[in-house]
């Protein structure tokens, strides 16, 4: 295949949404915080433990001390706004503003940006009861970041109801007709790029294992649509682009690869399609138990901060 035909590509704009502005402007602003204390106290944080009494900033940045306490009410407050998310579920009035994922945006970004808040609370002290909390809060995020995945692996309309398996293969279909008419790269050797696996298989497969293969294909994609892509190139736009990785200078090709990688990401959801339901069910089986048992630790860390008089200051 040849290059000369292929001509150069515009440059490609990516859309800016308000929504994509407001959740990148709270995830600034709340790792901007952490970062900020960060380097304030760092001196503080690095002092050990047992000598931290006599440092000049103990009396601020001890869990007890008004920053302390302070990032242990802002952290509260976060938690209140994270668990809104599931509540949204059971509220009407709520499942009416918005869409499930600009709501599942922001819980996502809240529950990344918890821990580094609470930490701060902490010192960086994570023993006792607070401490159990602390890592019971981390498997709550290491749970929720799984439970993105698998809701990404269930293809949704633009109104958050899940396509159904007819719906998916009747969109699978007008793509692998747009493929088959192009005539750029041959067939045989952009179908088993774009279809390395069948529903069958998936089918077979213990839940177990489907999860790991889900994870393989997403994270090989981008490296099979370079190969893909390679099969055009001159050997010097090869180097350019860094083995295919990146995008060419020619939209006819950026087209095939653009088909293919939706193909293919759509293959993998029809394969997986049951699976991931079952996996997505399992999962909330799971990430409720730890959501309920940090949520009970917590109150009963603020019952013990409040009885004791660590927020008087209040």
């Amino acid at each position: 295949m040849t290059t000369a035909v292929l001509a150069a590509a515009p440059r490609r704009t990516r859309r800016i949404t308000m929504h994509g502005l407001a959740v990148t402007a709270l995830a600034c602003l709340l790792f901007g915080i952490f970062l900020y204390v960060l380097v304030l106290g760092s001196n503080y944080y690095l002092t050990p433990v047992a000598d931290r009494p006599a440092h000049p900033l103990h009396h601020q940045m001890r869990p007890a001390g008004r920053i302390g306490i302070g990032f242990g009410v802002f952290s509260t407050a976060l938690f209140a706004a994270i668990f809104v998310y599931p509540l949204r579920k059971q509220w009407t009035w709520l499942r009416n503003i918005g869409t499930t994922k600009h709501w599942l945006d922001f819980h996502i970004v809240m529950g990344l940006a918890a821990p580094f808040l609470v930490a701060l609370h902490s010192a960086f002290k994570f023993g006792g009861l607070a401490g159990m909390a602390y890592w019971i809060m981390l498997s709550v995020v290491a749970s929720g970041i799984v439970g993105r995945y698998l809701y990404a692996q269930i293809p949704r309309s633009r109104k958050d109801a899940e396509l159904s398996l007819v719906e998916l293969q009747g969109l699978n279909s007008q793509l692998g007709e747009d493929l088959h008419s192009q005539r750029l790269i041959a067939e045989d050797v952009w179908r088993p790029l774009v279809n390395p696996l069948h529903r069958d298989e998936a089918l077979r497969m213990p839940l177990g294992k489907a999860l790991w293969l889900m994870l393989v294909l997403d994270l090989a994609r981008p490296f099979r649509m370079a190969a893909l892509r390679r099969q055009a190139l001159s050997p010097w736009e090869r180097v350019r682009s860094l083995g295919g990785l990146l995008a060419s200078s020619h939209p006819d090709l950026e087209q095939v690869v653009t088909l293919a990688r939706r193909q293919s990401w759509m293959t993998a959801k029809i394969c997986f399609l049951d699976r991931a339901g079952q996996l997505f069910k399992l999962w909330h089986v799971v990430h409720r138990p730890f959501s309920y048992s940090f949520l009970l630790l917590l109150a009963i860390h603020i019952g013990v901060a409040t009885w004791m008089g660590f927020l008087g200051f209040l």
